[in-house]
C-alpha cells in the first residue's frame, strides 16, 4: 500500500493509544494531579495525542530501516536502532514543548523536577523511557503493525474512517488553538507561563467545590470564565515567586 496512507493509519492508531497511555499515567502517577482524578491529557478535546501519532510514524520508519544499519553484531544493531528511536522521540518532544512554551507561554508538561532536564521539556529519564518504548514497539507491535497494514491494503474502505478521523481532528485543532490563543494573550499580559495540566486540574476542582458539572473532554470549560481561572493561577504563581 502507499506510504502516505500507511502513515495516516499509524498516526491515527498512535494518537489514540498514546492518549489512553497518558490518561492512565496522569490519573495514577502525575504529580500535577494529587487528587487522582480522571483528566483529559490532551491538548485537543478528543481522545488523541498528536505527539504519539507522530512518534509511532517515526518508530515505524526507523524500524523499517533496520537493514541499513551496518553493525555486524545483531544485538549492537538493535541497540543502535533503539537509541535512534529514543533520540528521535526526544527531539519530537522537545520541538513540541519548546514551541508551546516560547510561542504560547504554555507548558504542556513539566520535567523541571527531573535530573538533567533541559528547560523542563526533556530529560534523561524520559529519553530512557522512550528507548524502552521503542524496544517494546519493535518486539511486540511492529510485526502486528505490518500485518495491520497488509489488512488495510486489502480493505481500503477503512480509509474512509481514517479520513473521518482527520476531518474531526482538524476541526478539533482549530477549536483548541483558539483556547491556546486566549491563554497566550493572558500569559503575555501577566508575564506568566501557564501549566496546562494545572489549569485543567484547577478548573475541575473549582467545578467540584461549587457543585458544578465538569466535562471530561472539555476540560477547560466552566461556568466561570477562562480568564478568571487563569487569574487565580497567576496569583498563585506570584505568591510562590514562580513568575516567568
Amino acid at each position: 500500500m502507499n506510504l502516505p496512507l500507511a502513515l495516516a493509519f499509524l498516526f491515527f492508531i498512535g494518537s489514540v493509544f498514546g492518549w489512553v497511555l497518558e490518561l492512565f499515567y496522569r490519573r495514577f502517577f502525575s504529580g500535577a494531579n494529587p487528587e487522582r482524578k480522571w483528566i483529559n491529557p490532551g491538548f485537543c478535546v478528543g481522545p488523541y495525542l498528536p505527539l504519539y501519532g507522530s512518534g509511532l510514524c517515526i518508530l515505524f520508519l526507523l524500524a523499517s530501516l533496520e537493514d541499513r544499519i551496518t553493525a555486524v553484531n545483531p544485538a549492537v544493531k538493535k541497540l543502535i536502532l533503539f537509541a535512534g528511536m529514543a533520540l528521535c522521540m526526544t527531539v519530537i518532544e522537545y520541538i513540541a514543548g519548546i514551541v508551546s512554551l516560547k510561542c504560547f507561554n504554555l507548558r504542556l508538561w513539566d520535567y523541571r523536577s527531573e535530573w538533567g532536564n533541559i528547560q523542563g521539556i526533556i530529560c534523561p529519564k524520559f529519553s530512557l523511557i522512550w528507548a524502552l518504548m521503542g524496544a517494546a514497539y519493535y518486539f511486540l507491535i511492529h510485526p502486528r503493525i505490518l500485518s495491520a497494514l497488509v489488512w488495510l491494503s486489502q480493505n481500503l474502505a477503512f480509509s474512509f474512517f481514517i479520513g473521518l478521523f482527520f476531518g474531526v481532528f482538524i476541526i478539533d485543532v482549530a477549536y483548541s488553538s483558539n483556547i491556546v490563543i486566549k491563554i497566550k494573550k493572558f500569559a503575555d499580559e501577566n508575564d506568566v507561563i501557564v501549566r496546562y495540566e494545572n489549569l485543567k486540574s484547577h478548573i475541575r476542582s473549582f467545578n467540584d467545590s461549587h457543585s458544578l458539572r465538569s466535562s471530561f473532554l472539555l476540560a477547560v470549560h466552566s461556568a466561570r470564565s477562562l480568564n478568571d481561572h487563569l487569574r487565580d493561577i497567576a496569583e498563585r504563581l506570584e505568591k510562590r515567586g514562580k513568575r516567568k
